[in-house]
């Protein structure tokens, strides 16, 4: 019999997490071998375990799945990423691909066929959902700037401009341009509408 394919699960949803842990264990050709429910723990777990596949939520304390799955790609090459997640955004998708990730599914996919998925992507293969990646074609490239996206992130939680210019290590005025900049491109009439619309789009 071969080897077990070896995953590491991480989500920050309890129930959700030991469900599919529960639910893939009946599986004869793959083991849960750890369980995360942050993204630092998922690539403390990963340097512990180093799986075979990780399986990542998208949104998740600390650093998102694509975070996660950039270190991972630089630590643990050998390990394949498959993303799931309930909020499909188009830029989320685009920042998966480009680091690395092998498979980005919704979370409503069954259990048995996030099993075929696994096996999937831990063959070199890689699975897009056809609607997410519709979505993401249609939407086309985010028209920001890096720095602009950076500077919309430092805001997000409706800091002062002089606490985003703390935070993003720049000058008020510099970070008064890329807001009313970031705001134009989006067509937003401020900085608050600004950023609503670029996370709706998977842009930050």
């Amino acid at each position: 019999m071969t080897t077990p394919v070896r995953v590491l699960l991480a989500d920050d949803e309890h129930l959700i997490r030991g469900a599919l842990a529960a639910l893939l264990s009946l599986e004869e050709d793959l083991t849960v071998v750890a369980e995360a429910a942050t993204g630092p723990e998922a690539l403390a777990m990963a340097r512990a375990h180093e799986p075979d596949v990780a399986v990542l939520d998208l949104q998740m304390p600390g650093a998102d799945g694509v975070k996660v799955a950039t270190s991972l790609r630089a630590e643990l090459p050998n390990c394949r990423v498959l993303i799931v997640t309930s909020h499909g955004r188009p830029g989320h998708l685009k920042r998966a691909l480009a680091a690395g990730v092998r498979g980005f599914v919704p979370k409503t996919v069954s259990a048995q066929r996030l099993a075929e998925l696994i096996r999937t992507v831990h063959a070199g293969n890689r699975y897009v959902d056809p609607e997410l990646a519709a979505d993401a074609i249609s939407a086309g490239d985010s028209p920001l700037t890096a720095r602009e996206a950076e500077v919309l992130e430092h805001a997000a939680d409706g800091a002062p401009v002089a606490e985003i210019a703390e935070r993003a290590a720049l000058a008020e005025g510099t970070v008064r341009n890329y807001l009313s900049s970031a705001a134009n491109k989006l067509g937003a009439e401020n900085r608050h509408t600004a950023v609503r619309l670029a996370r709706e789009r998977g842009w930050v």
